[in-house]
């Protein structure tokens, strides 16, 4: 029979392996992250927040409204409307596709997605 401290040793190199393991899984750099921001169901900008060197803002406006949103390295935010609400202004940073920053009254969605790619229009299938 095998000892006990043999046994004991065994396990805690299978346990060793597994944990790193996981780690190297859970921990990888996942690629790009690119936000999306949509007016009226359409996207009419795609800003790639993992490539973003240097912070900026850009001014979404429609007839409904203006929204002026800030860009950092790996998050993005509204950080001014002229809605009454002014929830998307509260929504605060966002770096993951958990939550979206909505402005009902502008119809305006910022949203996340990890290793996606830039949208720049219709491709030529679909046209």
């Amino acid at each position: 029979m095998i000892k006990t401290k043999t046994w004991i040793a065994v396990f805690a190199g299978l346990l060793v392996i597994c944990m790193g393991l996981s780690l190297w899984i859970f921990l990888k750099p996942t690629g790009k992250t690119i936000a999306n921001v949509y007016m009226d169901g359409e996207c009419i900008r795609s800003v790639d927040l993992s490539a973003v060197t240097e912070p900026y803002t850009f001014t979404v406006t429609s007839h409904r409204g203006t929204n002026v949103v800030k860009v950092e390295k790996g998050r993005i935010r509204v950080i001014e409307a002229d809605c009454p609400d002014k929830v998307c202004v509260r929504s605060g940073w966002i770096s993951d596709s958990a939550a979206p920053v909505c402005c009902l009254p502008h119809k305006l969605v910022i949203r996340i997605e990890k290793n996606a790619m830039i949208e720049e229009g219709p491709d030529a299938v679909s046209e």
